[in-house]
């Protein structure tokens, strides 16, 4: 139960909505009020409106499910990226930190999360199935898996890998670079990008 006391019921709707973000508690939600209400009405507005527009015009990729302010995001549109190779991701981060590698100029497909059944997340709840039908495309050659080094990570990498089996596209995954337990996220873009070019077959990768 909430027992602190705002001078305004304006105030402490804002605190509310700001302490819903991830990693916001209701000290930092108050800084951060506290803070837009000293800028100029212009640039609050010009704030507001901004998240607005991206939560109304945001897209996501027709091929890759990555966001996009077109219906083909510019990666997968760009004809420099080599399209014979697909990179297999957990979420649109995952995606900017591979860019920021600079070690990669192929296509990347984003899962839109892991299975995980303690969350109730099951293969249907991913985009799976949409991945399993891009490798019908004869240009593809290569998956990469570049998920997470967790228990999730490894069962959706397992489960993927189930289903391509009969493809003929060749499914490798990250060098062993990244500790287990790892996030992308948590990975300085160097090591990130030794172990996308370090790459392995995932098969081989099942014995370690």
């Amino acid at each position: 139960m909430n027992m602190e006391k705002y001078p305004s019921r304006l105030l402490e709707n804002a605190v509310n909505e700001f302490s819903k973000l991830p990693g916001i508690g209701r000290k930092s939600a108050l800084r951060l009020v506290l803070h837009l209400l000293r800028r100029e009405k212009d640039e609050v507005l010009a704030f507001g409106q901004s998240l607005i527009q991206l939560r109304n015009d945001i897209k996501h990729c027709k091929m890759c499910h990555n966001i996009s302010d077109t219906e083909i995001c510019q990666i997968c549109s760009n004809p420099a990226r080599n399209n014979s190779v697909i990179c297999v991701v957990e979420n649109i981060r995952d995606v900017m930190l591979i860019e920021n590698t600079h070690q990669y100029n192929g296509l990347y497909h984003v899962l839109g999360g892991i299975i995980s059944p303690m969350d109730g997340i099951g293969p249907s709840d991913l985009e799976i199935n949409s991945l399993v039908e891009r490798t019908g495309n004869n240009e593809v050659v290569e998956i990469i898996l570049a998920l997470p080094t967790t228990m999730e990570g490894d069962t959706t990498n397992f489960y993927i890998f189930r289903k391509l089996k009969e493809k003929p596209v060749r499914v490798t995954t990250l060098a062993r670079g990244l500790a287990v337990g790892d996030d992308l996220e948590y990975t300085d873009e160097i090591t990130l990008g030794r172990s996308l070019v370090n790459r392995v077959l995932y098969e081989s990768s099942l014995g370690k």
